[in-house]
């Protein structure tokens, strides 16, 4: 059986002065405060959001076990 993957995305720099799509892209996956942390499904629409925001974001793979 697969191993399902999940992300954590750490937010690392501020959304202050950024574009409102960045922002709204950073509320989206659950980030809100400096040093905030989510954990996602792998997929595609989530790769994309981080994507579009990795400037802002760490993520590391996660096994879920």
């Amino acid at each position: 059986m697969p191993v399902a993957r999940k992300l954590l995305v750490k937010q690392i720099r501020s959304t202050i002065g950024r574009p409102e799509v960045q922002k709204r892209t950073m509320r989206a996956l659950g980030l809100r405060k400096m040093n905030a942390t989510a954990i996602h499904g792998d997929n595609p629409a989530i790769r994309g959001m981080v994507s579009k925001v990795r400037h802002l974001v760490e993520v590391q793979e996660l096994d879920d076990e």
